[in-house]
């Protein structure tokens, strides 16, 4: 009981994590994945968790091993990691939240029928309300109000499973034909399914600013043992659910020759009436209400975290300029980050399409880069020998980085040449 209440009270910054991971990858992604390429996927799925997972442990580890951020553990590294890291992030900022945006802008247009607005009015109304709970509520706020919306949606689409699983698979129209895996299309999805599965490799640092943020509101930091134990749950709840949303695609898509749509507010409408279709017209509000609450927890948690980034950044490459832990900037950095995406979601209308393809290819491609940088803050002299990483945790590192390489070097083969 007492380890319970333990785990309660650390519960934060991997909860933080599920409820950010769950958004387009599992979605969008997952349920394309079900939907198209049927149960199969279920192995790039699974080995992209199990691949990535040294990445995002390593910002729990570091953190909590040192006190200090896995961006203050570039800076230590060299000033290019840090560059380095810094280009990524303001790519980032001109893609991921745009991309979050719009689909949640797409399902709340579904959900409540609107008609006579454009898409990018609605994303600037949900820009506008959640900035406001960010700077207003800050770190307290974004964790107590999502532990009911992951819990919530956590058991939403355990019903949602069972209830698909028990109606069983629908019929195969007669001239299906099964796309194929290895054809140059077919890999670049998969390769976009893995560049944001769980989620981008670069939130690894998110999750450390969350750490850093969650401890401050306690009395004493957990141990290691704690914080890698409460991030582990998330983890681990991130890839069961994207293994829920690619059932739900295969079961009630596959082998129907639908194919989803790249406009968000198409593709909003398509996924609730797969759900309902094959569930039954009573469950569309709860259906729509689940996915809505879904997105707009990333929107939140992906908005929170790529300002509390921007802002360390700024802070380490300019030693001078403190702007990390002063509310005044971190409400000027979200504000500024719902301007610029606003603009980039105007110019790209409602096609998610291209928002999520040109997010998900920088994600990919920089993956190994990143992890290979996050092991050389874990194994560096920052961290006392008996703290840093198990002998199997770094071999599965190595893994990771040479499989996730290996796709990165063929993805820009069948981009480029």
């Amino acid at each position: 009981m007492t380890a319970f209440k333990t785990l309660l009270k650390n519960l934060g910054p991997g909860l933080l994590f599920a409820s950010m991971a769950i958004g387009t990858s599992h979605l969008v992604l997952s349920t394309k994945a079900g939907a198209q390429y049927g149960w199969i996927m279920a192995v790039p799925i699974i080995l992209a968790n199990i691949f990535k997972y040294p990445f995002f442990e390593f910002g729990v580890r570091y953190t909590n091993v040192t006190d200090k951020t896995l961006i203050e553990g570039y800076r230590n590294r060299g000033k290019g990691y840090l560059w380095f890291y810094a280009f990524i992030t303001l790519f980032t900022t001109f893609t991921i939240l745009a991309a979050l945006y719009t689909v949640t802008a797409g399902l709340f247009i579904n959900l409540f029928k609107v008609q006579g607005i454009e898409l990018s009015y609605i994303a600037l109304a949900l820009f506008v309300l959640i900035s406001a709970l960010l700077i207003v509520g800050r770190y307290r706020f974004l964790e107590v109000s999502l532990k009911f919306v992951v819990t919530i949606l956590f058991a939403a689409l355990i019903i949602t499973t069972v209830l698909v699983v028990y109606k069983g698979q629908v019929s195969t129209v007669s001239d299906f034909t099964p796309t194929p895996i290895f054809e140059n299309a077919s890999i670049l999805f998969l390769i976009s399914l893995m560049g944001w599965m769980p989620t981008t490799v670069e939130a690894s640092s998110w999750v450390s600013l969350w750490s850093i943020e969650k401890w401050k509101t306690q009395q004493q930091k957990p141990s290691l043992k704690e914080s890698l134990h409460e991030f582990n749950i998330g983890y681990f709840m991130t890839a069961i659910l994207a293994l829920f949303f690619l059932i739900i695609g295969w079961f009630t898509l596959y082998g129907t020759n639908t194919e989803l749509s790249g406009n968000s507010v198409i593709f909003a409408d398509q996924v609730v009436q797969l759900f309902t279709t094959h569930i039954g017209s009573w469950a569309y509000l709860f259906i729509a209400i689940s996915a809505f609450a879904t997105m707009f927890s990333t929107c939140m948690t992906a908005h929170d975290a790529v300002s509390r980034v921007s802002l360390d950044i700024i802070d380490l490459l300019s030693p001078k300029i403190q702007l990390s832990g002063k509310k005044i900037f971190f409400a000027l950095a979200v504000l500024i980050l719902a301007a610029i995406n606003y603009v980039v979601i105007a110019a790209f209308s409602a096609n998610m399409g291209k928002l999520v393809a040109l997010a998900t290819f920088v994600s990919f491609v920089v993956a190994p880069i990143i992890g290979y940088m996050n092991l050389k803050n874990v194994m560096s002299e920052d961290v006392h020998p008996n703290d840093r990483p198990k002998p199997w945790l770094r071999i599965l590192t190595y893994m990771g980085i040479v499989f996730l390489s290996f796709f990165s070097l063929y993805y820009l083969y069948l981009e480029v040449l």
